[in-house]
């Protein structure tokens, strides 16, 4: 574990530990292995990165710029109701579906991202959080992926928005995430229209 990883770790552990949350000591802890996902098709992948402005199938994404890790990151295409987006940004909505990026590499992250998001449109699902967790230091990993996020979410065309959480649900170390209907609930949509106006 490199060193900057240890500090991230200590510093959620001090977070954790002032909240009045101790570790799971000795027998009472249970180790979990998680099985590695399946290495994506190459093609795909560089399909992905793609569409996220990259240029080669190692999806090395890296930030120009890293964002202040303090500040929330906000976005909304054009279209989105003010009304709706004020909503996302309060946490109104009801959170249907949860991604964790913690500690996994940027090109991981990115994958994951994708992978999720359309999963998300496919089921019908629309208000989302991605977890990226909180840091203090601009070259955390953690800032690291919430100044990807920044990028990659206006670049894929499911996103119709996003916003930095409200306290409870993460803060500054989280997103809202807005996603557009998909074919079927447009169509519900359109219906809905259609016999309103007869």
């Amino acid at each position: 574990m490199r060193d900057d990883e240890m500090r991230e770790d200590e510093e959620f552990f001090e977070w954790m530990e002032a909240d009045g949350v101790r570790p799971i000591k000795g027998k009472d802890r249970i180790e979990h292995n998680r099985s590695a996902r399946p290495r994506l098709d190459p093609r795909r992948r560089a399909n992905r990165l793609a569409a996220m402005g990259g240029s080669d199938d190692r999806l090395t994404p890296e930030p120009a710029e890293l964002l202040n890790p303090l500040d929330p990151i906000e976005w909304k295409r054009d279209g989105v109701q003010e009304g709706v987006y004020r909503n996302l940004r309060l946490g109104r909505y009801t959170v249907d579906a949860r991604l964790d990026l913690l500690h996994r590499p940027l090109s991981e992250c990115a994958d994951e991202v994708v992978d999720f998001v359309q999963q998300c449109v496919g089921l019908g699902i629309r208000t989302v959080l991605i977890n990226f967790g909180r840091s203090r230091r601009a070259d955390a990993h953690s800032n690291q992926v919430k100044s990807c996020l920044n990028l990659w979410l206006p670049a894929l065309e499911e996103v119709m928005a996003f916003h930095g959480a409200q306290p409870q649900h993460g803060g500054s170390g989280a997103v809202y995430v807005l996603l557009r209907k998909n074919a079927q609930q447009r169509m519900q949509n359109l219906e809905r229209h259609q016999h309103h106006g007869r």
